[in-house]
């Protein structure tokens, strides 16, 4: 169990529902999907253009879409 009281403490990785986030795949970049690692692989599909390996489980649980999909969608991709 993390120490809460550290200055990196889970709560740095933490949604809005208090769940656990790894850190951003791109720090500072445009994306907004998770890292990937060993407990949360990049191995599932996009739910918009349904190609795969482009999400993490937490990136499926927070409801996002590839970069690519999300780029469409906010007028970069077009």
């Amino acid at each position: 169990m993390p120490n809460f009281h550290e200055e990196d403490s889970y709560f740095d990785n933490c949604d809005e529902d208090g769940e656990y986030c790894p850190a951003f795949a791109d720090p500072g970049g445009n994306s907004a999907l998770r890292a990937a690692s060993a407990s949360n692989p990049r191995n599932l599909p996009c739910p918009s253009c349904n190609e795969p390996n482009r999400l993490t489980p937490a990136d499926k649980r927070a409801g996002y879409q590839c970069d690519a999909c999300a780029d469409a969608c906010e007028g970069g991709g077009w």
